[in-house]
């Protein structure tokens, strides 16, 4: 099953989740799991709330809502960036369980974003930071000049991702793109921290501008609203829709506040 698939988010919610391992580097409790519904079977991952580790800035227990909601979001866009999420019962209690991306050895997590030495740049990628190796030698943050990679982007200002690491951008075997660990997002406090910040200052093309202009519409009017209440305070929804309506009035890619570390660290 593909993340694009209508399907997934039924099959998520109703399929048969057992736990196959763990991903050890995760934070939280990170469960690689199959999931199997009427004769279909696919792998996810499943993050119990109960594995969450307590943050001084979030509020306990709200990540895996946190997902979700950012999955919402970047639903009503109508971009397919985040793999299909719910919030739902588990085996070790209520979580998030999110369609697991595939990827190919030739798609590794360093084929959309990298750190390169600073003549190795590759052609048409952008370039971030100016940095050293852990041997003193120069090096650069780059990524791709991706039209997919400049919507998670401005997604990422929209829901105030506050750690948008490299290894947390995907391509899939279906030539996709997509991000996932939306846990530490939504906050109504600025917290953005990305690599994606080749952009900056330029003007945001005609397909971000229709996607924000669709998730107002679906916040207007529709269940959208009602299913984000379920994982966002009203202060965190005052501020998602304050964020969307700055990025559209401004109309350019933001550069970093200043108030706040530009990029999370390890950036991978």
């Amino acid at each position: 099953m593909l993340p694009t698939d209508p399907a997934a988010v039924e099959f998520l919610t109703r399929g048969r989740v057992d736990v196959a391992g763990r991903l050890v580097d995760a934070s939280n409790a990170t469960l690689y799991c199959t999931i199997e519904h009427e004769g279909v079977s696919a792998h996810c991952v499943y993050k119990p709330v109960r594995g969450e580790r307590p943050l001084w800035d979030f509020p306990d227990g709200t990540l895996a809502g946190r997902e979700v909601a950012s999955y919402l979001v970047c639903r009503a866009m109508g971009w397919a960036l985040v793999p299909p999420t719910v919030l739902r019962p588990g085996p070790f209690g209520p979580g998030m369980v999110q369609l697991w991306v595939e990827t190919t050895p030739e798609h590794d997590l360093h084929d959309l974003v990298d750190v390169v030495i600073a003549d190795e740049v590759p052609d048409g990628w952008l370039r971030v930071l100016r940095a050293r190796d852990r041997y003193g030698d120069p090096a650069v943050l780059v990524h791709a000049d991706h039209p997919d990679l400049q919507r998670m982007a401005a997604l990422d200002i929209v829901i105030n991702n506050a750690d948008r690491k490299g290894g947390h951008v995907l391509r899939g075997p279906d030539g996709g793109v997509y991000g996932v660990d939306h846990g530490i997002c939504l906050h109504h406090e600025d917290k953005l921290r990305t690599v994606l910040w080749g952009w900056l200052g330029e003007a945001l093309p005609g397909e971000v501008v229709d996607g924000l202009r669709e998730f107002q519409a679906a916040l207007a009017s529709g269940p959208l609203a009602d299913e984000l209440a379920t994982h966002l305070t009203r202060k965190e929804r005052n501020a998602l829709a304050d964020r969307a309506a700055r990025l559209l009035a401004k109309g350019t890619f933001p550069s970093p506040s200043g108030e706040w570390p530009a990029i999370p660290w390890p950036a991978f």
